[in-house]
């Protein structure tokens, strides 16, 4: 089987080019072919010697790989159905709204972080995506020429797969890559604090955490990570970073009914995050097959989000999107992976 080009960096790609025996400036061209001009063959990078593409095409090939599925909701929003290693799939996600175009990436397939209120992780953990994989995700979908924001939001857990996610990432704003400004990629993470900060050290795109609760017993009932990072330590890390002017720091927090909605709960987040720069999403829960938890009502919603932003944290409602096709992620793969159509 021949090796991927496709998710490759620069560094990489100059090493190849190196063992082959290629000009210096080979590697770049070879960007600028995978990056820019989005080809699909290595016989297509036509400035390359023909001596050098055959040796490329020995060994490598360009490595795109397209949807086996896509389904379209009313409001506009796609779920597309992409194939991995072992007859697994992964989900992506394009959100259309107004001139913003933004698609939601998938890290891994499944996942191990076992949150009670997510349908991935009752795939359990399948894989890891490569770079290629991931980027891939944003340049096979139809609206690849018009996407205007990136959130690492979908299956899986970024910083369980740090490497790759960070390889990607560099594709996406590299010069040589994508030229996308990190200003528009958006990390999403459950609170891997060493993975955190790395992150935080090598990429300048912004940081989304999911909260959920900040109390620490009723976090580790929704989300097991809390035993060996807990939120109060997450947000203690987060504190002790400059984000600069421009670098966002947001906190996703579902609402669940009975559970994480009380004025208790708001008195709490405001202290917690008092003296920080940020923003809490907060995000009506679908509900997820097998579990107990269900959403408040729409009055309880605005409650919540009004409280807060009187205590002064800036807090806004994400709009709903897709729930005619499987919203809560993991369903579509799910389904597809059982046979179920």
């Amino acid at each position: 089987m021949k090796e991927k080009l496709f998710g490759k960096t620069l560094t990489e790609l100059q090493q190849i080019t190196n063992q082959l025996g290629l000009p210096k400036f080979a590697a770049k061209q070879i960007t600028d072919w995978l990056y820019k001009k989005k080809v699909s063959s290595i016989e297509e990078m036509t400035n390359l010697s023909k001596n050098a593409r055959e040796q490329l095409d020995e060994k490598f090939e360009v490595g795109l790989t397209a949807p086996t599925r896509v389904q379209v909701s009313s409001d506009g929003t796609k779920k597309y159905l992409f194939p991995t290693a072992g007859n697994k799939f992964i989900e992506t996600a394009m959100i259309p709204e107004g001139d913003r175009n933004t698609v939601c990436v998938s890290s891994q397939v499944g996942c191990k972080m076992g949150c009670l209120f997510c349908f991935t992780a009752k795939q359990g953990f399948q894989g890891q995506l490569t770079a290629g994989e991931i980027v891939n995700q944003v340049t096979s979908i139809e609206e690849a020429d018009s996407v205007s924001n990136i959130v690492y939001m979908g299956m899986g857990e970024p910083f369980d797969n740090l490497e790759a996610v960070l390889k990607s990432l560099d594709i996406l704003t590299s010069e040589w890559g994508f030229a996308m400004s990190p200003r528009r990629i958006t990390v999403s993470t459950i609170g891997i604090i060493p993975g955190m900060l790395t992150f935080l050290e090598k990429s300048e795109a912004h940081l989304a955490v999911s909260m959920h609760t900040p109390f620490n017993s009723e976090r580790q009932q929704l989300m097991p990570v809390q035993v060996a990072y807990p939120i109060d330590e997450v947000v203690k890390e987060v504190k002790s970073w400059d984000f600069g002017r421009q670098r966002r720091i947001s906190f996703e927090y579902i609402l669940f009914e009975g559970l994480n909605d009380s004025p208790r709960h708001v008195k709490e987040l405001a202290r917690m995050l008092s003296g920080l720069k940020c923003r809490i999403n907060l995000i009506r829960f679908h509900p997820v097959p097998g579990t107990p938890l269900k959403s408040p009502g729409e009055a309880t919603i605005n409650r919540f989000k009004e409280e807060l932003n009187q205590k002064g944290i800036l807090t806004t409602i994400r709009a709903s999107r897709g729930e005619d096709i499987y919203a809560a992620c993991g369903l579509l793969s799910t389904k597809e992976l059982s046979g179920a159509k």
